[in-house]
């Protein structure tokens, strides 16, 4: 388990990483979000012994990073894959990594072959590709066995199938009661990998839930209805204070309301329906709604926020599924 109690990084005026309080548990995949600038990095420089937070603490298995005996068989990390010796081949990157950890050089063989890297394990890393890369810093994550792994952007440069491979990679490590904590910027590729999502913004603590319950918690779900009726629906509805809006291709759409609460109405007052589903949010819109006024670096034009701004993305994303 990775535990951080009011961990805080100051950089002269500047507040990187502002009282944050969490715990990554055990059996799960954790997912580490925010926009870029909001601290994601520095959290896990200071987890890992590399930043000292200006306050607060940052405990793995109840214990500093640095008071550890044997870090690498505790905790498996990669925060950058370029971290390498560019001449030095894959294996020899890897048994020098396991002789000065005291970990047995057998070891090495079996985790190139867990990446895939057994092929290639004498070529020399600087003419490895990106993915390539990834794979042999997920390779010394993983060298010397250990009860939690961090890794931030592991996806980044693979391939479908790398992609893939890293997924349930991740998930078979959670099932075997590790602690999996994993950074990126791959809305679509975290929710499907985690169980459970931190995210932060601007230093701060955003959200820390189960995937399902951000995702949940976005106003971006939405109810579709058919029905000859939907004036009448749409009155009923607003009575209550739910948010219509309209959509081409869909006589009726409400936002922030439920399937079975437009059913039942619809029971209640005789209204007949052609159809009535759900659009479920995706995480990308749930997370641009929890961060919209967290972005540092954002463009002028960006994507609306909560609000208003975010009903108009109801209608316009809406309006696209029903034109297919």
């Amino acid at each position: 388990m990775i535990t951080l109690r009011g961990l805080t990084k100051r950089y002269g005026d500047r507040t990187a990483v502002r009282d944050l309080t969490l715990e990554v548990p055990a059996g799960r995949v954790t997912g580490f979000l925010g926009p870029n600038g909001s601290g994601k990095s520095t959290t896990m420089r200071m987890i890992l012994g590399l930043d000292r937070p200006t306050a607060g603490v940052a405990l793995v298995g109840g214990r500093p990073y640095g008071a550890l005996r044997h870090p690498l068989r505790e905790v498996g990390a990669l925060l950058d894959a370029k971290a390498v010796h560019p001449g030095r081949s894959a294996r020899a990157h890897l048994v020098a990594m396991a002789r000065s950890n005291g970990i047995a050089v057998r070891r090495v063989e079996e985790v190139l072959d867990t990446v895939g890297l057994t092929a290639v394990a004498g070529r020399r890393v600087g003419s490895f590709s990106l993915g390539m890369g990834q794979r042999l810093g997920i390779a010394g994550a993983l060298l010397g066995d250990p009860r939690v792994v961090m890794l931030d952007e592991p996806v980044n440069g693979l391939d479908p199938d790398g992609v893939l491979w890293v997924r349930g990679l991740m998930r078979s490590l959670a099932a075997e009661g590790r602690t999996v904590f994993v950074s990126s910027h791959l809305m679509s590729e975290m929710e499907l990998m985690a169980d459970r999502l931190v995210v932060i913004g601007r230093g701060r603590l955003i959200a820390d839930a189960p995937v399902a319950e951000v995702i949940a918690g976005s106003s971006r779900n939405a109810v579709r209805v058919r029905s000859p009726r939907a004036g009448d629906l749409a009155a009923l509805l607003a009575a209550e204070g739910v948010e219509v809006v309209e959509v081409e291709g869909w006589d009726l759409v409400a936002v922030e309301v439920s399937l079975e609460r437009v059913g039942l109405l619809c029971h209640e007052h005789g209204i007949p329906l052609y159809e009535l589903s759900a659009r479920e949010a995706s995480l990308e819109e749930a997370y641009m709604e929890l961060t919209g006024a967290s972005v540092e670096y954002g463009a002028a034009a960006g994507i609306p926020a909560a609000g208003a701004g975010a009903r108009a993305g109801v209608a316009a994303g809406l309006g696209a599924v029903a034109g297919r």
